[in-house]
């Protein structure tokens, strides 16, 4: 089959999400090679042992980006790399990457991988399967003696749950202000950078040109309960939404909580809560699966017997369309002014940097994740990814797709997160078959 170039679809300006895609090649040209399947046993096996790095003596884990269990944990993961014969670099954004030469150079590679890092007191299996499978699809090509026709290239993510830095870097999108903010371990992001090996003064360096890769596939956990209450085995991911964070601040006025009448208060925390169920009510009066958040709150002054003067929240808006998610923003600050009026405060929106933006998958490659799922014989379902993944960002240089397996009682960024072994090899055999699919056509 003549190999063919890629396209770019047009922009779905209407919703806020540019697609980019591939030539049919892909769909047109699959077949099965069943004559191999990835070793589940190695895959559990090293869940297990990645799982030991950041965890404490309850069973807790905490890798989060840049702290030294996450160090700790990339080392040993590089250590598995250059034993399967890949030989990792780190790029200027603290991303790992392992490269496997192909039988004609000149091809462009197909890249694969995921995330080691977690949120505190996370789970063993975001990121972790996509990257432990990505290693594991290596793994399997050399033991049976396969050379792709194209290079192939393994990659490990940066701070994935701080932000989807690495990715964001790798596509141009990290900005110098971005650099500057604050990780969960308590470094800048260009402090953290650094502590992983990476060079945050010549972050432009990892940047990656657009059709660079020749296509990207990430299997993930899905982190919700769809598949599991539906007897699903793998969720072909048609879009991941977009990610917005507000910093909303509420300036009332501190005042004795005992001598301050009711009707004379200007309560920033009354003000707050009314807030609250303002995002709740606008989020459920729009049509979609849109969703927002208010996840952290600070009250100053904090004391009992004073009247809060200040409150900082966190807000979020997530969803496939940036349209949508703007004119949600809007109607929660249009409430926002009736409520300030109120209770005679000022609430203020503050955009905060390093946003994530809507993507769609490309649609030929989700058609070759399908049929290499019904192929091994597997349930199928097209679905939208609700959580934030590295692919989205992936998804503004290449073709990209994602590959979801259950998560049980649809349980992520916590310890009781899980994935059965079956399930975890499942889509480790999607993501191998759809990798040779997509090498030969």
């Amino acid at each position: 089959m003549k190999r063919r170039s890629f396209i770019k679809h047009s922009s779905l300006t209407a919703l806020g999400v540019t697609v980019l895609g591939v030539t049919d090649s892909y769909s047109k040209g699959f077949v099965l090679d069943n004559t191999f399947k990835v070793n589940e046993q190695r895959i559990a096996n090293r869940i297990a042992g990645l799982s030991n790095f950041g965890r404490d003596e309850k069973g807790h884990g905490y890798r989060v980006a840049y702290t030294k269990s996450d160090i700790e944990g990339r080392a040993w993961f590089m250590e598995l790399m250059k034993k399967a014969g890949l030989d990792p670099i780190i790029d200027a954004a603290g991303n790992i990457i392992g490269k496997r030469k192909g039988k004609n150079a000149s091809l462009k590679p197909i890249g694969f991988g995921s995330h080691i890092d977690m949120v505190p007191d996370g789970g063993n299996y975001d990121g972790a399967l996509g990257s432990i499978a990505a290693l594991e699809i290596i793994e399997i090509l050399n033991e049976n003696n396969i050379v792709t026709a194209h290079p192939l290239e393994l990659i490990i993510f940066g701070n994935e749950e701080g932000g989807t830095i690495g990715s964001k870097a790798m596509v141009g999108e990290l900005t110098t202000d971005g650099l500057q903010q604050k990780s969960q371990s308590g470094l800048t992001l260009a402090e953290g950078i650094k502590a992983i090996g990476g060079n945050p003064d010549n972050i432009a360096s990892c940047i990656r040109k657009k059709g660079e890769l020749y296509a990207w596939v990430e299997l993930h956990i899905e982190q919700g309960g769809i598949l599991e209450k539906e007897s699903i085995q793998v969720g072909v991911v048609e879009g991941i939404v977009g990610i917005v964070h507000w910093e909303v601040t509420v300036e009332g006025f501190a005042n004795h909580a005992g001598s301050t009448p009711m009707n004379m208060r200007q309560d920033a925390l009354l003000a707050a809560s009314k807030f609250v169920i303002a995002v709740n009510e606008v989020i459920n009066s729009v049509k979609g699966n849109q969703v927002g958040t208010v996840g952290k709150m600070a009250i100053l002054p904090g004391a009992y017997n004073v009247i809060p003067g200040k409150v900082v929240m966190g807000l979020e808006i997530r969803d496939l369309s940036s349209e949508k998610i703007e004119m949600i923003i809007g109607e929660m600050q249009k409430r926002a002014t009736i409520i300030s009026s109120d209770t005679k405060t000022k609430i203020s929106f503050e955009r905060q940097p390093n946003e994530s933006k809507p993507a769609l998958t490309d649609k030929k490659l989700q058609q070759t994740i399908n049929a290499s799922a019904k192929a091994l014989g597997f349930t199928t379902k097209f679905m939208q990814s609700g959580a934030g993944h590295d692919s989205q960002h992936i998804a503004s240089i290449a073709p990209a797709a994602m590959i979801f397996i259950p998560s049980v009682g649809g349980i992520s960024h916590s310890p009781k997160e899980f994935s059965t072994t079956p399930d975890m090899a499942n889509g480790a055999n999607v993501l191998l078959q759809t990798i040779l699919s997509v090498d030969k056509n």
